[in-house]
């Protein structure tokens, strides 16, 4: 919830659970009716007891907070009854009621006690059907119930102290929607109850309902006695192309316009007048379509009595009203003439803008309209006599025809929502609604394309705002780096410093550089942009030193397994990446195993590399191919597209960044491979990171690590510094001063090219930036590897996307920030190359 909407600015949000009033579903559902308690309910436990009783509720007076939530029950599930009770030691008391007065009564005669029992929702469809309550006085007596639905109120330690229900005087059962709405408005309870000892976690609960409110297809408001809007959910954007914070604070004529609030003012004054008010208009889009609103009025009544605003909720019906609207043609064409009824038929299916089609059971078309041949290209001509899968993408033809088949079996179903191929072999997406209907399917499509397109472009919009939190988070830390150099420095000016003190100032300066130059690699990394540091190493060696890591990171209860071939293979590549990408792999594989399971390093070598993604594979090169499976729950369909994006994650808030699998992609790419899934619910998932196979290494020469421990200020070389930036410049100079080497500084390349044609053979290397105005570092370096190869060129770079797409340059590079002696152990190496060959 933003700032804008908090508790203590905007009293009409005294309850949060307002939001889930009225939703209005109407699909079947199951019941539990399990009636066995569980022993570890006990009604007189004394921790029991001691949690309900830690909430101060019992025998409180009434409050509006928890008469809302069951007024909003009642309503929700078109009950006459709710209230919300508290399960004491040997009494149920009540402490909110819709439809009667009691407070409270003996254990033994309330229906509560068996809800405490159940895991979820507790349903009793009828009770006089129910050998252990039909002897019950509340069924076989005032007030005569027949209906009980209900559920538990657990605290976060999990103990049962009451419940929310809903009665009824007639049989019958609730939508899933409505259960869902009973769950969240108990949720809600027990929010309230947090609330009254934790600020912040009531926060959390509101913000969480806002969330519920902008997840719902519902337009839901919230309007004050002068006719002002207060609340406004995310539904605003689709109905009116309205973003919530543009509707609150405007009037209702200035968000519906002078016409739509002429039409609802009698409405409007009635639910402001106390009445709950019902009705059904047509509301125009502002794409020019026309939704069936099916509009709620309800006022609130504040704690003095008075009602200080009224809630709106408007549901789209119009799937509905198609149906009813093709009912009652189809009852009318029954009286009138033959003639009318094909004429008037005709004219529906030819001028409606809905998709409609006639199916089979089986899914063959026996007739479509022409709005079908309008959106997709096919003609009735084309349609006619195959199935409706055949024009459904190949990704989805057996979710519609599974669809189908519970079609045929007469099994419930929802709305499906599938890509058609047009003629073109372009996608549409189309929202079908199949209604089964004198042995055969009635199909009725809406093309909602330019919808999806357009919820992908607002979370692209969300992606952008994420970035610049990260940027804001990167300037807060380096700030804080900046802080500690900064005041060091000024202690260091001191001439009466001491020697101690001295010596940790100049520790902080240079363990705070370290950490600001690890904060950009992390940086790039993210963006795709490192400078990557290829090296040839074996990969059976690498994975087997990675496993004996990768226990300690996914912990005991996971077992590695690595299966690796016995001959050796070689790939080019970063290999602290390749590490870190495997750790990212292993970590949300531990996630998605809930720290329990099997997790299995798999290395094939001389693959092909197969297309991903719908990018073409590469089948005339050879890949090492290393899989990471695991046993976890795996990774939904819809997800698998979306999982390599910066900031995309499943896992809950604080528990995961959605950066590490972007880290895996970027790492992959770069170095010239990719990265596939594979993945089942339920079963597990696999990632096969694919990298170029290279031969084995060539003998290098002298290596580094084996160089003597002279200094390079030992050698007194000639070094020809290439660098543009004055204070770099000047401070690179003198550093190799201080080094004992003879530095001669040009300011660009040319110049540099220039000094070197003049006495080539004064110089002993050349030590040049990377990016630099005209001509850059690395051509300079191949231009001089041509006229001069017995020169050693060194490069240095901060950051260069010269670098980052090509490390094959063949040149030495230290990477900025650089230390003296990092700088004297790369020119002592180059140097000692040139005179060993």
């Amino acid at each position: 919830m933003t700032a804008g909407h908090t508790r203590g600015r905007h009293p009409w949000l005294r309850s949060s659970a307002w939001l889930v009033r009225a939703v209005g579903y109407d699909s079947p559902v199951t019941q539990t009716t399990n009636h066995t308690c569980p022993p570890s309910f006990e009604p007189r436990s004394p921790r029991r007891l001691a949690a309900l009783r830690s909430y101060g509720i019992l025998d409180t007076q009434p409050e509006p907070e928890f008469d809302d939530i069951a007024q909003m029950a009642a309503q929700a599930c078109d009950a006459p009854m709710a209230h919300i009770n508290f399960i004491d030691a040997d009494r149920q008391w009540i402490k909110a009621a819709v439809g009667h007065d009691a407070r409270e009564m003996p254990l033994h005669l309330g229906f509560c006690t068996q809800t405490l029992a159940e895991d979820g929702i507790l349903v009793l469809p009828n009770l006089k059907r129910e050998p252990e309550l039909a002897s019950n006085p509340l069924v076989t007596g005032a007030p005569h119930l027949r209906f009980y639905a209900g559920v538990p109120l657990i605290t976060p330690d999990g103990w049962a102290i009451g419940t929310l229900c809903v009665l009824d005087r007639e049989p019958r059962t609730l939508t899933t929607q409505q259960e869902f709405i009973l769950k969240a408005l108990a949720r809600n309870i027990m929010a309230q109850l947090e609330s009254r000892r934790s600020a912040a976690a009531l926060r959390a609960r509101e913000a969480e309902l806002r969330l519920v409110a902008d997840a719902m297809p519902v337009l839901i408001g919230f309007i004050d006695c002068s006719l002002t809007y207060r609340f406004a959910n995310a539904a605003y954007r689709t109905w009116m192309e309205r973003a919530p914070e543009d509707v609150v604070g405007r009037t209702v004529a200035e968000v519906l316009g002078g016409d739509g609030f002429d039409e609802r003012r009698a409405y409007i004054e009635r639910a402001l007048a106390g009445e709950e008010v019902r009705i059904e208009l047509n509301w125009p889009c502002p794409d020019g379509r026309v939704r069936f609103a099916d509009i709620r009025y309800m006022p609130r009544v504040a704690t003095d009595g008075s009602i200080d605003g009224i809630y709106v909720f408007v549901h789209d019906v119009s799937d509905r009203k198609r149906v009813e609207d093709l009912l009652q043609t189809r009852a009318s064409h029954l009286e009138a003439q033959v003639a009318s009824q094909a004429r008037d038929r005709d004219r529906i299916w030819t001028l409606s803008p809905v998709l409609k089609a006639v199916a089979a059971f089986d899914g063959r078309i026996e007739g479509v309209n022409p709005s079908w041949t309008r959106a997709l290209g096919w003609s009735e001509e084309q349609t006619v006599g195959r199935k409706i899968s055949d024009f459904v993408g190949a990704d989805e033809q057996e979710v519609m025809v599974g669809f189908l088949s519970r079609l045929a079996k007469a099994e419930p179903v929802e709305d499906i929502e599938v890509s058609f191929v047009t003629r073109d072999g372009s996608r549409r997406r189309i929202l079908w609604t199949f209604v089964p209907e004198d042995e055969v399917l009635y199909g009725f499509g809406r093309d909602i394309t330019e919808q999806r397109l357009a919820e992908e472009a607002l979370r692209q919009s969300q992606k952008l705002e994420a970035i610049g939190q990260l940027t804001g988070g990167v300037a807060h830390d380096f700030n804080n780096l900046l802080t500690i150099i900064r005041s060091s420095v000024e202690f260091l000016r001191r001439p009466d410093l001491a020697e101690e003190r001295k010596r940790r100032y100049l520790n902080a300066v240079s363990d705070t550089v370290d950490r600001a130059a690890k904060l950009t690699s992390q940086l790039l990394a993210f963006a795709r942009r490192q400078t990557l540091r290829p090296e040839v190493f074996e990969v059976s060696e690498r994975l087997r030193a990675i496993s004996d890591m990768l226990d300690s990171v996914t912990g005991a209860r996971i077992r590695v397994v690595t299966d690796l071939p016995g001959e050796h293979c070689y790939v080019r590549a970063d290999a602290s990446q390749f590490e870190t990408a495997l750790v990212n792999i292993a970590v949300n594989a531990r996630d998605a195993m809930d720290g329990e399971g099997r997790l299995t390093l798999h290395l094939d070598a001389g693959t092909p590399m197969p297309p991903i993604r719908g990018h073409a594979g590469a089948s005339s090169r050879r890949f090492v191919a290393v899989s990471v499976t695991d046993t976890g729950r795996g990774i939904a369909h819809a997800d698998l597209a979306r999982i390599f994006e910066p900031f995309f994650t499943t896992k809950e808030i604080g528990k995961g960044t959605g950066l590490g699998l972007s880290q895996v992609i970027g790492f992959a790419k770069q170095s010239g491979g990719d990265v596939d899934v594979r993945s089942t619910l339920g079963e597990g998932t696999t990632f096969i990171l694919y990298l170029p196979q290279v031969g084995p290494p060539e003998d290098m020469g002298i290596s580094a690590a084996h160089q003597p421990e002279e200094t390079a200020g030992d050698l007194g070389l000639c070094i020809l510094v290439v660098e543009d930036n004055l204070e770099v410049g000047r401070f690179c100079t003198q550093i190799l001063e201080d080094l004992g080497h003879s530095p001669v500084w040009t300011q660009n390349a040319e110049a540099a090219l220039d000094a070197v044609k003049k006495s080539a053979s004064d110089f002993d290397a050349v030590f040049s930036d990377v990016v630099m105005p005209g001509m850059g570092g690395i051509e300079l370096a191949r231009r001089l590897r041509d006229s001069h190869p017995d020169l050693p060129v060194v490069l240095t770079s901060g950051y260069s996307h010269v670098l980052a797409q090509d490390d094959a340059h063949g040149f030495d590079v230290l990477r900025k920030p650089y230390s003296a002696d990092e700088l004297a152990r790369v020119l002592r190496v180059a140097v000692k190359r040139r005179r060993h060959h």
